[in-house]
């Protein structure tokens, strides 16, 4: 199976634990192992019932791939309560177990065929938008758990919060999900997936989900019929801002910098530039180059082969600067977007009649929300920066003074995903449902 991670042995230990605490295994028990590998969990069951001195229970492992699949069913051949089966999870099976346990294979849609995709949106409610095969995997092995039976999983978090996960959210909502608890970064080692142990039990919820964070802290939180994301139950649960206005708006704009491709190429000193490349040229900032406190200022260039429009313009119109793309032009070949595109385009489109007016600049990632001001529209974010531009120019004192706000703030880190060492992550989704103040509205706008 693609995108498999093999699970460290303390992580395994610690998951059976979990899966068998309070309800040990019989004789008869079933425990399934969907995507096994090589038999990590298969492995940590033995290891558990051999400590506890306990039967063993009829473990059936399912692996897809060829060689890990026959490097288990070797492996596990002596054992007669231990069953190993070449096949594809995925497909549909009407064989129900007491526990199933593993860690699902995390491949995003850009991994999948056509043809995977449209087959799985067919038959898993879960296969939305830009969907992971680790959010299917939680619905196939519900339904192959028996009412009351017990699952565990360790995934990416990333299930509680992203707009993707959703309907995986609205499937939860339906049983009882004991616990969550968030492992440290580095489990993975070098794989920073920000991983979870999910404890899942077959049946209606009741008294909530208590999930612990990586300080060790404990939340208790529900998972809201429609999917709604958790984040604003996990980091302020107290904060409840719903209905109103909110910066979409206000803003005619919230979106990502440019993203050139080959900044390496795009962006350039001042210095490093002919007079005719300088007329191309526009002052350009990063998420680094912005400092709290400090206004936005860079000494860089983003030299743009388009023009106010946003159309790309041909070489020949670029003169010294067309010369130089050539000189480049075998690295901008071999980006992913010169594939779709002319060589020497970025790879995002360049509204530049639009970006250059005075803005809203923050930085993509942060450990605390800032905002700074762009007053004179010269510069042109690059893709660490997002920029938001009000729908009337006199709005930007009064929205830069409420985004500065501790309001704003709180709400911000309330719903804002994480990212390494518990930063901020900015998206433009989230900054898009920020409630703003009604009176941010001008009148008899529409909001």
């Amino acid at each position: 199976m693609r995108g498999f991670v093999p699970t460290p042995a303390g992580v395994v230990d610690q998951m059976v634990d979990q899966l068998f605490r309070g309800r040990p295994p019989t004789q008869t028990s079933t425990v399934l192992d969907p995507g096994c590998g090589p038999g990590a969990f298969v492995d940590g069951v033995l290891r558990w019932c051999t400590r506890n001195d306990a039967p063993l229970p009829r473990i059936v492992g399912v692996e897809l791939d060829s060689h890990r699949y026959r490097e288990a069913a070797q492996r596990y051949q002596p054992f007669r309560n231990v069953e190993i089966r070449q096949a594809d999870f995925l497909q549909p099976c009407s064989e129900r177990f007491d526990y199933v346990i593993g860690n699902p294979p995390y491949v995003s849609i850009l991994g999948l065929s056509e043809r995977e995709r449209d087959a799985y949106r067919r038959h898993f409610d879960t296969a939305c938008g830009r969907f992971d095969l680790y959010m299917l995997f939680f619905e196939q092995a519900l339904r192959q758990l028996k009412p009351g039976g017990r699952l565990v999983f360790v995934t990416p978090e990333k299930f509680l919060y992203v707009e993707t996960a959703r309907a995986l959210r609205r499937l939860l909502s339906g049983v009882r999900v004991r616990e969550i608890r968030l492992l440290d970064e580095a489990t993975f080692g070098p794989k920073v997936t920000y991983p979870a142990v999910t404890t899942i039990e077959n049946c209606p919820p009741r008294g909530g989900t208590w999930v612990i964070l990586r300080d060790g802290s404990r939340r208790l939180v529900t998972f809201p019929a429609d999917g709604a994301a958790l984040l604003p139950q996990l980091h302020d649960a107290g904060l409840r801002i719903v209905g109103g206005p909110t910066l979409a708006d206000v803003c005619a704009r919230i979106s990502c910098g440019i993203a050139t491709g080959a900044d390496e190429i795009f962006v350039k000193d001042l210095s490093e530039l002919t007079p005719t490349m300088a007329k191309r040229a526009y002052p350009t900032i990063s998420g680094r180059e912005l400092v709290p406190g400090k206004p936005p200022s860079s000494s860089k260039r983003m030299l743009i082969p388009y023009d106010s429009e946003g159309n790309l313009l041909p070489l020949e119109a670029l003169g010294d600067f067309g010369t130089y793309l050539k000189g480049s032009r075998r690295h901008l070949e071999a980006r992913t977007c010169a594939r779709r595109k002319p060589w020497h385009a970025f790879h995002d489109s360049v509204p530049l009649g639009e970006i250059l007016t005075p803005k809203v600049l923050c930085k993509d990632i942060a450990a605390e929300p800032h905002f700074w001001v762009d007053q004179t529209g010269a510069i042109v974010p690059r893709h660490s920066v997002y920029y938001l531009i009000p729908r009337h120019a006199d709005q930007l004192p009064a929205l830069v003074d409420y985004l500065r706000s501790e309001e704003a703030t709180r709400w911000l880190r309330a719903n804002c995903q994480r990212a390494a060492n518990g930063f901020l992550r900015l998206q433009s989704s989230v900054l898009k449902r920020l409630p703003v103040p009604a009176e941010l509205i001008p009148r008899g706008a529409a909001a």
